[in-house]
């Protein structure tokens, strides 16, 4: 009967503007408008100030233009680097029409995410084979130290390896533990990409593993290699790359390498090379399915039909 089709329309009708309510309220619907875009107040508003302005309303248009797709500027703390890599790619696709648009996505990006790291090690165990943090140095994007201590090794020290390490004895004295330097590093390297050169020499002397996505290392790009001249195969020294593409000096003489220049150097390289090396990262990462809510190509209405509603989800919405 017509009035049994009524109330099933209606229960329908309910359970569908339950539903709408909930995905609003998650944030994963935008609120529901009239006709128009406007809520009632704000279309008040605009007729009454332009009734003022011009003495009349403006004239009517069918076609409202849409509003152009903007990129935020700025990633949440957060933020994961799969995010990072493709908000890198989405701010290139935007500045290739515009010259000057992007300079460097990283300032864009939070320069605060990225730090550079440097370590010296020493000999200890049998013969100072053994291969022990002595000196740790931490930059940030802008090459700002922002860590720079000398670590007491947890062996007897048998080498100080002082032409390569620049550590003596004298530096041992108000070295702090091992332990103590290692929670402090570690405090500074969490929820951050970190740069330098065969990094994988300073985590293994931190006793630490480091995010395989969140880790640039210098001797392991092929950007700087091509940019250099040099084989994308090819062992390459940071001294080396340092003098092809920056055109200074780093380790030379006979008192050993200073862990904060070479942390500087890593992070000027990185920079040097860092739209193109971010843009072929955010290139490798695996296409992320659309959500059914946020795709615009979807109609969001058909997801609030019974089929799309987990018997306990329905439930608890309504």
């Amino acid at each position: 009967s017509p009035q049994g089709r009524s109330k099933k329309k209606s229960r329908k009708h309910q359970r569908f503007m339950a539903r709408r309510a909930v995905l609003e309220q998650k944030g994963l619907l935008s609120p529901h408008r009239p006709p128009g875009g406007q809520t009632p107040e704000a279309g008040l508003e605009a007729h009454t100030e332009l009734t003022e302005a011009h003495g009349s309303t403006a004239p009517r248009c069918d076609k409202v233009p849409k509003p152009e797709q903007t990129v935020s500027s700025s990633l949440s703390p957060s933020a994961s680097p799969d995010s990072i890599a493709r908000h890198h790619s989405v701010l290139l696709s935007q500045g290739n029409g515009s010259s000057g648009r992007v300079r460097t996505s990283s300032l864009v990006l939070r320069p605060g995410k990225y730090v550079a790291i440097d370590c010296e090690m020493v000999g200890t165990g049998p013969q100072g084979k053994l291969s022990e943090l002595a000196r740790c140095s931490v930059v940030n994007y802008e090459g700002d130290v922002i860590y720079d201590k000398y670590v007491r090794p947890e062996l007897p020290i048998v080498d100080y390896r002082t032409r390569w390490s620049g550590i003596t004895k004298q530096h041992m004295k108000n070295a702090i533990p091992f332990k103590a330097a290692q929670a402090e590093i570690l405090k500074i390297l969490k929820d951050k990409i970190v740069v330098g050169h065969a990094i994988h020499n300073d985590f293994q002397a931190l006793k630490y593993f480091h995010p395989k996505d969140r880790t640039r290392d210098t001797s392991q790009s092929p950007a700087l290699k091509k940019r250099a001249g040099l084989p994308v195969r090819a062992n390459v020294s940071l001294k080396n790359l340092a003098r092809h593409l920056l055109h200074k000096k780093i380790q030379v003489g006979c008192k050993g390498h200073s862990s904060v220049e070479d942390a500087q150097t890593a992070m000027e390289l990185y920079r040097l090379v860092e739209v193109q090396w971010e843009k072929q990262l955010a290139h490798s990462l695996p296409p992320r399915p659309p959500s059914p809510i946020t795709d615009p190509a979807a109609d969001s209405s058909q997801y609030l039909d019974d089929q799309y509603w987990p018997t306990d989800l329905m439930a608890s919405s309504l």
